[in-house]
C-alpha cells in the first residue's frame, strides 16, 4: 500500500500519496529533527534505495506526518525508526517553509516544524539500513565548511536549513 501524507490541494489539506506530491510539487507537512551532543549535530546519509536524494547527506532525521498525528509524535516515531533513537526530549525549534528541486523531476514544496533534542554523550544510533546508509557527528561550523566547499554531498533541505539558520537554533 502507498504511503499516504497531508497535503494541500485546491487549498484544502487532504490525503495525497507521497509519491504523486512529490511529483506534482504540492505544498505538504514535513517534520525535521536535529539531534544535537553541544554544538555537533547528528548528520545521517540516506540509503541509496531512496527514492530521491539518495546517498546525500541530511540533518538527522525529515519526514512526513501521517493523517492526523502530531508533528511531535511523528519526530519520536520516525527518529526510532530510522536510527533507533528513542526517549529524547524534543523541543520544537522553529518553522520553515520551503520549495526545492530534488532531482528525476521531484520537487519538494513543504511546511516543515523543526525539532531539536540534546542527546547524551554515550547515544549510540542503530541505523535502519533501508533508510540510512551512515551517520555522524560534526560540528556546526564544520557542517557549514562542507556544505560551502561540497554542495552537491548535501540534500536541498539541510542547506537551506543552514542558509536560514534552522540549525543554529536547534542548539
Amino acid at each position: 500500500m502507498s504511503e499516504m501524507i497531508p497535503a494541500w490541494v485546491n487549498g484544502t489539506l487532504t490525503q495525497v500519496e507521497k509519491l504523486e506530491v512529490h511529483q506534482r510539487g504540492l505544498r505538504h507537512k514535513a517534520v525535521s529533527v536535529f539531534v544535537m551532543r553541544g554544538r555537533e549535530v547528528l548528520l545521517q546519509r540516506r540509503a541509496l534505495g531512496k527514492y530521491h536524494t539518495p546517498g546525500l547527506w541530511a540533518n538527522t532525521c525529515c519526514t512526513h506526518p501521517r493523517w492526523g498525528e502530531t508533528d511531535l509524535a511523528c519526530a519520536a516515531r520516525r527518529l526510532h525508526e530510522e536510527l533507533g533513537i528513542s526517549g529524547l526530549a524534543l523541543q520544537r525549534s522553529g518553522g520553515i517553509e520551503y520549495r526545492a528541486d530534488v532531482g528525476g523531476g521531484l520537487t519538494e514544496h513543504e511546511v516543515v516544524e523543526v525539532f531539536s533534542a540534546q542527546a547524551p554523550a554515550h547515544l549510540a544510533p542503530q541505523p535502519n539500513p533501508d533508510e540510512v546508509m551512515q551517520t555522524r557527528w560534526i560540528t556546526l561550523e564544520a557542517l557549514e565548511a562542507e556544505v560551502q566547499a561540497s554542495p552537491e554531498k548535501f540534500t536541498p533541505w539541510l542547506r537551506i536549513y543552514l542558509a536560514e539558520g534552522m540549525a543554529e537554533a536547534a542548539v
